[in-house]
């Protein structure tokens, strides 16, 4: 017979994006969870304008009137964490390493929720990995946290089966609700002591580190079907791109979205636009895909029969 939960489980958050804001809601909304206090990264300047803007998790947190800290270095924080008498600290997307020394003062420990099937994608990139290597399934796990990175054992996972259309946004949103619906009673569990951890199978470990724009740059030389991935894989961020001209004033074209057919094509040079139909294709190492949205740096974004009427002489241009 499970126990029941006699006084309200202290709990800080730690988290930073929009991923995180779901498992934040589901504990808000739990009666059985006290959020005694917020940590999330500091406002940051935002858009060409470099506005300062608060993290999705700040102006959750506003809304809930709950007590919120954004200390530049979260090493500095023990004392203050000790002060607020932690039953669990739960991270989701913070966004700093949290030294073992504020994850050895909660009663419980810290609890990580990772949106990959652990030990499968450590790391940051954790939600492109599997679009780009084209997976058939990944999920989320709530894990223990201790000193190294995603190493901790692994309490709970859930899984769910990928299709050929998933790009990160969409993936984002699935994986982020998933996580919410596990978290309020696994951590009930976890301090009910109705749950174990089970260690990781360090043998089967993948490392997955922060991206960054450059990884955006698309290699023609590679086949039809990895790029797609990749398109998918990095939308929104890093997005996309090619080089137009390799000049002193080279242009970028954004890609931002492929057809998922594939055409059996190769008679083209890898890199090379051509005209599909009404439209546009770029021929690959293997195969060729056809663009159905597209930006030149500078302009705004265009499906491609739209940027092909303003934009003919780029056809035959191979594309770096």
């Amino acid at each position: 017979m499970s126990k029941t939960i006699t006084k309200k489980i202290r709990t800080i958050f730690m988290g930073t994006p929009a991923f995180a804001l779901p498992g934040l809601a589901a504990l808000i909304a739990d009666k059985d969870f006290e959020i005694v206090g917020i940590f999330t990264q500091p406002d940051r300047p935002v858009g060409r304008k470099h506005k300062l803007t608060p993290p999705p998790v700040k102006e959750l947190a506003l809304a809930n009137k709950l007590t919120i800290l954004q200390p530049e270095k979260i090493k500095t924080e023990t004392e203050t964490i000790k002060q607020l008498s932690p039953d669990l600290i739960v991270v989701i997307a913070y966004g700093q390493i949290i030294p073992q020394a504020i994850l050895d003062l909660p009663t419980h420990g810290g609890i990580n929720v990772h949106a990959s099937l652990l030990p499968l994608y450590r790391g940051a990139a954790c939600l492109n990995a599997p679009i780009l290597n084209g997976d058939l399934e990944t999920g989320i796990t709530i894990m223990k946290m201790e000193a190294g990175l995603d190493t901790g054992p692994i309490f709970r996972q859930a899984k769910i089966v990928l299709d050929k259309q998933e790009t990160l946004s969409s993936l984002h949103d699935r994986l982020a609700q998933l996580g919410a619906a596990l978290l309020p009673s696994t951590l009930k569990d976890i301090v009910k002591g109705e749950i174990e951890p089970q260690s990781q199978d360090n043998s089967l470990a993948s490392y997955v580190p922060t991206l960054n724009k450059d990884d955006g740059h698309i290699n023609w030389s590679n086949d039809a079907k990895a790029i797609e991935r990749m398109a998918r894989a990095y939308n929104p961020w890093p997005g996309t791109y090619a080089i137009l001209e390799k000049t002193s004033s080279s242009r970028t074209l954004k890609i931002l979205e492929f057809s998922s057919l594939i055409l059996k094509e190769n008679s083209h040079r890898p890199g090379e636009i051509f005209r599909h139909n009404k439209g546009l294709a770029v021929q690959c190492g293997q195969d060729s895909l056809v663009i159905l949205k597209l930006q030149i740096a500078g302009g705004r974004p265009l499906k491609a029969e739209d940027f092909l009427s303003g934009n003919a002489g780029l056809i035959g241009t191979i594309l770096d």
